[in-house]
């Protein structure tokens, strides 16, 4: 199963989801402003884009700059908490496909996984 975390309001996650329909025939779509992920499942994510939380984050965010975290103190935990509370804060698109997860950022790069 193909799953995107989608952001209507994001041109690169419309670009991503548009590649989706030509390329997938099936997909699950989660809008996770809406539904955002739990501490459990920003886990598993970061596990299978290989990143770090520091590296998932929106810098450019007003959320990131009011909350202070750009203090390299933090650690994961407090920085996957603060995208669970604020899923603005989430990098996007994030397309998972078999266990494996890339950003679309550019949208093409879903291909490699697909």
């Amino acid at each position: 199963m193909v799953r995107i975390y989608h952001n209507t309001r994001c041109s690169k996650s419309r670009a991503t989801l548009a590649l989706l329909e030509q390329h997938v025939g099936t997909y699950e779509v989660i809008n996770y402003l809406d539904s955002p992920p739990s501490t459990a499942e920003l886990d598993v994510l970061l596990n299978q884009l290989g990143m770090t939380a520091r590296e998932l984050l929106r810098t450019g965010e007003a959320e990131y700059q009011s909350l202070g975290l750009d203090d390299p103190a933090l650690d994961d935990a407090t920085l996957i908490a603060a995208m669970v509370a604020h899923p603005k804060l989430i990098e996007r698109p994030i397309v998972v496909v078999n266990g494996k997860a890339v950003i679309g950022r550019p949208p093409e790069a879903v291909l490699a996984i697909l």
